[in-house]
């Protein structure tokens, strides 16, 4: 099973952080500063298969990561996963982002992240492989592209959202409350709609 995926840059910063086991955030943030310690010292003609950190687990985890211009790719996985196997994987995710992106870089990940979490939850869900064809995975998010356009995109809910309560016809609002001995004034509201 997969147990974290970690990209991160050249210089340690955080690009993808989705980890399938629960952590608190600051062991979560020493995982990926000793992940980047462990792959960095590494040379880049060594397999790119290590054990994990004393962190997430030691000798029954291990690291598989692959190096693309100024990316680190870093999946943790249990002992039961395939090394090559999950080098593929790497392989296909950084391909479907390419694809996506047309030429993925660091940016892409920063700027589009929400696109980015979309992509890797078509290949990969609490922890667990879904899908490894390149171009089921792509076939998936131009249907979501097409779904998002035709609902006029995700940026344009927040408007939707507010002109659609504006519309809605209520009632006057009681500007006064009585319960018993209790008296509640309501604000005027109408300066907020």
């Amino acid at each position: 099973m997969i147990q974290a995926i970690l990209v991160f840059n050249n210089h340690g910063k955080p690009r993808l952080v989705r980890f399938y086991q629960r952590f608190p955030e600051e062991i979560q943030q020493q995982i990926v500063r000793e992940t980047f310690h462990l792959v960095l010292k590494r040379d880049d003609n060594i397999c790119n298969f290590l054990e994990g950190g004393s962190l997430i687990g030691g000798s029954d985890y291990k690291l598989i990561y692959r190096h693309y211009a100024t990316l680190y790719f870093v999946f943790c996985v249990d002992s039961s996963e395939s090394e090559l196997g999950i080098l593929d994987l790497i392989q296909v995710f950084v391909e479907t982002l390419d694809k996506c992106f047309e030429n993925v870089c660091e940016l892409d990940l920063i700027f589009h992240m929400d696109k980015v979490h979309y992509i890797l939850q078509e290949v990969v869900m609490g922890g667990m492989v879904l899908e490894t064809n390149m171009n089921e995975i792509v076939a998936q998010i131009e249907a979501q592209n097409k779904l998002e356009k035709s609902e006029g995109g995700l940026s344009a809910a927040p408007a939707r959202a507010v002109s659609a309560v504006k519309s809605i016809n209520l009632p006057e609002m009681p500007r006064n409350i009585n319960i018993g001995d209790l008296n509640i004034k309501v604000p005027n509201l109408s300066q907020f709609v």
